[in-house]
């Protein structure tokens, strides 16, 4: 136990527990309470957090797209890519018009902040070392 107090950040960031999070995201499921309501049953979704290029990505995004790609990005379940949810007749001509078309503007922004959360953003992810 002694020498877990005397090892450095570097000799904790190389134990193999420690997951590549390019490759392990947090996920969590959430339901979507109207959709629940109108379907009938449950509606759940499963999101998870971002890679830093794919914050990037949105962050580079116009304002008013940054909220609705990032659950494009961040929604395991339902893929809004699949092609079954697109009709470009009737306006649906890409995943990004799917999400608006399926989901309220608060639900876009409910969903974008268990996104972050899962991110890492929305929360102290940092603590400050007393007496280092």
């Amino acid at each position: 136990m002694e020498n877990e107090k005397n090892a450095s950040a570097l000799d904790l960031l190389l134990r193999p527990e420690l997951p590549d999070v390019r490759k392990v995201l947090p996920e969590k499921k959430v339901e979507v309470k109207r959709l629940s309501q109108l379907t009938g049953e449950p509606v759940v979704f499963t999101l998870r957090g971002l890679t830093y290029r794919e914050i990037r990505d949105i962050q580079d995004k116009r304002r008013e797209d940054q909220a609705v790609s990032a659950v494009l990005y961040g929604c395991k379940d339902p893929d809004f890519r699949d092609k079954r949810l697109l009709d470009p007749e009737k306006g649906v001509a890409a995943p990004l018009d799917a999400i608006k078309a399926k989901l309220t503007a608060g639900e876009i922004d409910e969903l974008y902040i268990e996104i972050q959360k899962l991110s890492g953003y929305l929360q102290r992810t940092l603590a400050e070392v007393k007496n280092a």
